[in-house]
């Protein structure tokens, strides 16, 4: 049976090209058919034997989406995968990456372990959200780290009412709020001041941005739960954006519902890591004077 590998790039980014090319090339001389996007096609100058228009049907019937980017790349892969169950596996070229596997100067290793398939996947929860007025859906999306709630205007905060599994938490006047899941803990939610949660845990975070309320902290809720945000009416309008990448507005009035999404996006992995590593490299946490118990000495990242 003929293999096929969806190889997704940052069309802007100069480095990209040569090693783009290069993936190209060992998949090719290892007899596995690469496709590529006919935009990313087109900006990179790329020879490949497959190109085809970055649409939902783009990885339909493929192996793999090897994504060469930043979290950015690694989104817009998860997009053409999740629909069709195929992993998605991401190396690093942009800034933090901490949704990818590996970083550029492992690229070649990271192929042939591909080519020999010699990779684990794993699934990461998704959100599904929909914005509704008087019961009418007016939009629906997902999302793997999180769902936004933004004010549409700057000078005016957004007003809106906090619901979790159907009843009344708080209401809030603030810049927006997010609900992300564990994966998008160390991305908005985090800059926004909400806590890390390990990715194996299922559970949906709330996070508020700027609330003007005594009871704005933080909040994790468990995975069957049903978070509602009610905006309410003469408030002003808000903007909901799904992984920063789809954007959507919603009228004063309108009610957005996040939960846990029925299809998750799946992970390849290479390299076997504990999250805490993950942490500590990423963010160049200190780690200086760990000792540890016996059977971890040797194992600082």
């Amino acid at each position: 049976m003929n293999r096929e590998i969806l190889v997704v790039a940052h069309p802007r980014r100069i480095a990209a090209h040569e090693r783009v090319q290069q993936v190209l090339n060992m998949l090719i001389a290892a007899n596995i058919s690469p496709r590529v996007l006919a935009d990313e096609a087109g900006a990179l100058d790329l020879a490949c034997s497959e190109v085809v228009k970055a649409d939902d049907r783009a990885a339909e019937g493929t192996e793999l989406v090897l994504v060469l980017g930043g979290d950015g790349s690694l989104l817009r892969g998860a997009e053409l995968a999740r629909p069709h169950g195929v992993p998605l596996l991401g190396v690093n070229l942009g800034h933090v990456g901490f949704l990818a596997e590996a970083e550029p100067d492992a690229l070649p290793s990271v192929v042939e372990r591909v080519i020999a398939r010699e990779y684990d996947v794993e699934e990461r929860m998704t959100v599904e959200v929909s914005a509704s007025v008087g019961g009418e859906v007016l939009w629906t999306d997902w999302a793997l780290n999180e769902a936004a709630l933004e004010k549409d205007q700057r000078g005016r905060m957004v007003e809106c009412v906090l619901e979790i599994e159907g009843r009344p938490l708080s209401r809030w006047a603030c810049d927006g709020v997010v609900c992300a899941t564990p994966t998008g803990s160390t991305a908005y939610a985090f800059s926004a001041g909400g806590p890390v949660v390990w990715p194996d845990v299922e559970a949906l975070l709330i996070v508020p941005i700027s609330a003007h309320a005594l009871f704005a902290r933080p909040l994790v809720v468990g995975p069957r739960a049903t978070v509602a945000l009610e905006i309410v009416p003469g408030t002003g309008d808000a903007v909901v954006t799904c992984d920063g990448r789809r954007t959507a507005q919603i009228p004063h009035g309108a009610r957005l519902e996040v939960r846990v999404g029925g299809t998750p996006v799946k992970l390849a992995r290479v390299h076997p890591q504990s999250f805490t590593d993950r942490l500590v490299g990423k963010f160049d946490l200190p780690v200086d004077g760990w000792r540890g118990s016996s059977r971890n000495v040797g194992r600082l990242p």
